[in-house]
Parts: C-alpha cells; sequence; structure tokens
C-alpha cells in the first residue's frame, strides 16, 4: 500500500518536457566529445543540404547529423565505409527518443585511411577518363604570360620568379590562393577557372601556360590537392598545366590530371621557358651555318650560270635569220597592201550593187508590218494586265471590307464583355464596402459599450465619489490631505470644490494605518485621463 501511494505522489511528466529533461542531461553531462568510428549509412547530403548517417564500431552504433552550413565548409567529405574521427556535440532527438551526435569536424582516422580514400578516388577518376593522356595538351615552348596558382607569401613563388629570371624573363601573373587549410582546394579550382576564363584580348593578358605550385608537406597538408574540385578543374583547363606540388616523392591527384608533373616548382619553372643564352647561342651558330651555305650556294650558281654562258650562241648569230625574215616580209608589205585595198573595193561595189530604192521600199514596209504589230499586242497586253490588277483590287476591297467587318464586331463583343465585367467588379465593390461599414460599425459600438463598462462613471453613479487634489491628481488616503488642502470632489452629476480644515478623523483600529506619503518629486506629476474618458486611477 504504502508503495503504491509513493508510485501516486510521484510527480506526473509529459512526454516532452521528460524527452527536454534527457536532452538537458546529456548535453549537460557529455558536451563535446571526439568519436572513432565507421561512417555506415551514408547516401550523401539531403535535399536540404545536410548529412545522416551513423558512426559504429565492433559493439555500438550512434546516430550523426552534420547540418548544410558546416558540410559546406569541410574539407574532409565524409564517404560510406571511412573510419573517421569526428569531433561534435551530444544531443537527443525527441521525435524519435534517441541520442545523436551533430558533427562540426571530421577527420581520416589516421595516414592508412588518407591513403584508402586517395586510392579509391584515384580509380574513381581514371574511370571517368580525367587521367588519360589523350586529354593531355603540349606545353607552348616559349609562353609569353605565365599564370602561377600558389601562396602569395611562401619560398614557392620567389623560387619560380628566380628561376624564369634566371632562363628566360617572361610575364608573370599570380593568383593568390591558400594552399593548406579550409577552403583551399576550393580556391585552387577557382584559380584555375578563373584564369581559363580571362578572355583573349582582354585588360588582362590569358596565360598561355599555367604553374600550379605548393612546397612540400605531410600527406595531410598536400591533402586539399587531392579533391576531386581542384582534379576537376584541373582536367577541364584549356590551358596548358604543370602540376608542381611537394617535393618528388610526394604524389597527389592532380599530378595526373595536370599536362605535365614537375618534381619541384624549381623544375616547373625549368620546364616552362629555355635558356635565353643557350637559346641566343644556337640563333647565333645557326645564323653562321646559314649565311655559309648562303655564299655557298651561290657561288655555285655563278659557275654554273658562267658555264651556261660560254654554251650559248652570239647575239649576232641569234638575229641573222630573224633578221632576214623581217626584210622579206617589209618588201613584200606593199604589193598586200594594194592587193586587199582592190578586194574590198570590189567586194563594197557588190554590196552597193544590192542596195536598190526597191530594196530598201520592202524592208521599210517589212520594219512597218513589223511594229503595227508590236503596238496591237503591247495595247492587248497593257489592257489584260489592267483588268488582271483590277480584279485583284476588286478582291482585296471585298476582303478589306469583311476583315472591318469582322474586326468591328470582336471589338464590340470585347466592349461588351468589358462593360459587364466592370459591372460584376461594381457590384463586388458595393457589397464589400458595405460588408466593411457594417463590421466597422459593429467595431465601434463594441469599443464604446466596452468603454462605458470600464469608465469610472459608472462607479460614482452608485454613490462614489473622486476626490482630486488642486493639480487634478487623484487622492487615495487621508494622509496625502494637510490643513488648508484645496481639493475637488466628483460626483456622478458635476464637481464641488472644497478646503480641508485642521481637524482630522482617527483612523478606525480595524482599517490598516495608512503609509505616509511619500515627498512627490520636482518633475510634473503624472497626467490624468480625460474625464471624457474615465479612469479608476
Amino acid at each position: 500500500m504504502a508503495a503504491t501511494d509513493a508510485l501516486i505522489n510521484a510527480p506526473e511528466f509529459t512526454v516532452t518536457e521528460l524527452s527536454s529533461a534527457l536532452r538537458r542531461t546529456v548535453e549537460d553531462a557529455y558536451g563535446h566529445v571526439r568519436l572513432r568510428g565507421e561512417i555506415t549509412g551514408f547516401r550523401g547530403a539531403h535535399a536540404s543540404g545536410h548529412c545522416y548517417f551513423a558512426l559504429k564500431d565492433d559493439g555500438a552504433k550512434i546516430e550523426a547529423v552534420i547540418w548544410k552550413g558546416t558540410h559546406y565548409r569541410m574539407r574532409f567529405k565524409p564517404q560510406e565505409g571511412l573510419e573517421v574521427i569526428a569531433t561534435g556535440k551530444l544531443t537527443t532527438y525527441p521525435g524519435s527518443s534517441k541520442y545523436q551526435i551533430v558533427i562540426e569536424a571530421l577527420e581520416p582516422a589516421g595516414i592508412g585511411a588518407l591513403m584508402a580514400l586517395m586510392e579509391e578516388r584515384k580509380k574513381k577518376l581514371a574511370a571517368e577518363g580525367l587521367f588519360s593522356e589523350a586529354r593531355k595538351q603540349l606545353l607552348p615552348w616559349l609562353p609569353e604570360v605565365i599564370g602561377v596558382v600558389t601562396s602569395p607569401t611562401g619560398a614557392v613563388i620567389r623560387d619560380i620568379l628566380h628561376r624564369l629570371e634566371d632562363r628566360f624573363p617572361r610575364r608573370v601573373l599570380v593568383w593568390p590562393v591558400r594552399v593548406q587549410g579550409e577552403g583551399s582546394a576550393e580556391q585552387v579550382a577557382n584559380a584555375i577557372r578563373g584564369f581559363n576564363a580571362l578572355p583573349e584580348g582582354g585588360r588582362i593578358p590569358r596565360p598561355d601556360l599555367l604553374i600550379v605550385a605548393r612546397g612540400g608537406g605531410s600527406l595531410e597538408d598536400l591533402w586539399s590537392f587531392n579533391e576531386e574540385i581542384v582534379v576537376r578543374a584541373a582536367a577541364d583547363s584549356m590551358i596548358p598545366l604543370i602540376s608542381a606540388v611537394g617535393h618528388e616523392t610526394d604524389v597527389t591527384l592532380i599530378d595526373f590530371a595536370a599536362d605535365k608533373r614537375a618534381p619541384t616548382p624549381t623544375a616547373a619553372a625549368e620546364m616552362a621557358v629555355p635558356v635565353r643564352s643557350e637559346l641566343l647561342l644556337e640563333v647565333a651558330s645557326l645564323a653562321r651555318r646559314s649565311m655559309l651555305c648562303w655564299q655557298r650556294g651561290a657561288e655555285m650558281r655563278r659557275n654554273e650560270l658562267r658555264a651556261a654562258a660560254r654554251a650559248l650562241p652570239g647575239l649576232s648569230e641569234l638575229l641573222a635569220i630573224p633578221r632576214q625574215r623581217l626584210d622579206s616580209a617589209a618588201a613584200a608589205l606593199p604589193r598586200g597592201l594594194k592587193a586587199n585595198t582592190h578586194a574590198h573595193f570590189r567586194h563594197f561595189a557588190s554590196l552597193g550593187a544590192r542596195l536598190t530604192m526597191r530594196v530598201l521600199r520592202a524592208q521599210l514596209a517589212h520594219a512597218r508590218q513589223r511594229l503595227t504589230g508590236s503596238g496591237e499586242r503591247l495595247t492587248h497586253s497593257t489592257g489584260s494586265l489592267l483588268r488582271n490588277r483590277n480584279d485583284r483590287f476588286s478582291g482585296l476591297a471585298i476582303r478589306l471590307k469583311a476583315s472591318k467587318l469582322s474586326n468591328a464586331q470582336a471589338q464590340r463583343q470585347a466592349i461588351a464583355a468589358n462593360r459587364e465585367r466592370v459591372l460584376r467588379l461594381t457590384e463586388r465593390a458595393r457589397r464589400a464596402l458595405a460588408t466593411s461599414t457594417q463590421r466597422l460599425a459593429a467595431r465601434v459600438a463594441h469599443s464604446g459599450q466596452l468603454l462605458n463598462a470600464l469608465s469610472y462613471r459608472g462607479v460614482l453613479a452608485r454613490g462614489f465619489a473622486l476626490v482630486r487634489d488642486e493639480t487634478g491628481y487623484p487622492l487615495h488616503a487621508a494622509a496625502e490631505v494637510g490643513s488648508g488642502t484645496r481639493m475637488s470632489i466628483e460626483f456622478a452629476d458635476g464637481r464641488v470644490a472644497v478646503t480641508s480644515d485642521e481637524g482630522r478623523t482617527a483612523p478606525t483600529s480595524s482599517s490598516p494605518k495608512p503609509a505616509q506619503r511619500e515627498a512627490r518629486p520636482a518633475t510634473p506629476r503624472r497626467i490624468a485621463k480625460p474625464v471624457d474618458q474615465g479612469s479608476l486611477f
């Protein structure tokens, strides 16, 4: 019986109160924790951007969640089956009565996990063809502008600039980025895409070659260059790209996607440009060899020309026969001119004999007949053309008239429909205005009734009075009234001005002793409400 009474006297909790108490207990007792376990149930980010999965080991499993903003800022993203160390806050989820960890940071559990993740990502990107040799471009032999993606404060950029100055000075554009830590992968990828987005012939020259460089470091330090966003940006680059990340023994995934891999940043500068002094020596050597070849060729052709000149006949021998033929043609020219003139005279005489008046009249008559026939045909054609045009214009006039009638009918129907719509809207507006006016009138009446119910004049009508001092401030106790104090007493039917005398009735023993009136401040007193609204205070 006692146990039953104890259970009956135990406090009752609602489900929400109990869940809230358990949540406060868990959050206060543990707070931030670091958990090591394997990711399970991860299917990518939810449509809302949040990630939901679980961490497990050999003996237990705990639910985990990563909010959208935290997941976006994470350098290391969660993947199914990966062993990780999660840092976050332990809490509960009342909707399913379970506890969970809200992850704020995520890191792989050791170098072995990073290597396994790198190999898995390498296989995935290789299967997509990002590392194919067919995608790689040839490096320009002597680029005019070189773009460098690296940290502006490290020794790498100084080594590259110094090496380029020694070999062949070129114009260098530096895109400053973070080469490790949170957000570094996004900055490197944006820099590569930014260089590719520069227009040809713009204010900022488009580089002919890109160098992505970073000094040596651990696998964790170089992990930004293993991210998919960086590898895909390097593979999509239309500008030839040299990867110079780490030392010769360091290997990152960007090395496989780049067009050329350099073991060190200095080696990348050596790959980018040739040695200027060697080029000058080679050019001078080629110039000397070209001059010698030209001199030998000119001397050879000079000897051949001399040999050919000795084998050619003299000028007089070449012109002897043509000169004789010219003299013979000049001697026969007068006789030929006379014979040609005589032949043309006979031909013109025969033609003139055939041009008589009869022939000319016949030709004129034939031409006149042809002209008359052409005029008749022209008149007939003109009449036919005019008739066709008149018929066409008549048809167009009929169509225009019908179109005008149909358009006018359509406009009348539209005007009638709009008139009906305006009438309907006017009637709706009238009804709405009447309804709104009634609602506002009812609200005003209700407010007036409420004001009358709360007014102190109802109390005065029942026989009470309101005492104010000469400033209009209400008096609540007799202790506030001194000798000779001027007051006004308000009744239900008006006000009466009075002055207190020295006599004062002692308070009864049953009523509490009025507290001594505090000294009024020098500041203006509170203004009483207007008489027409009424107040009990």
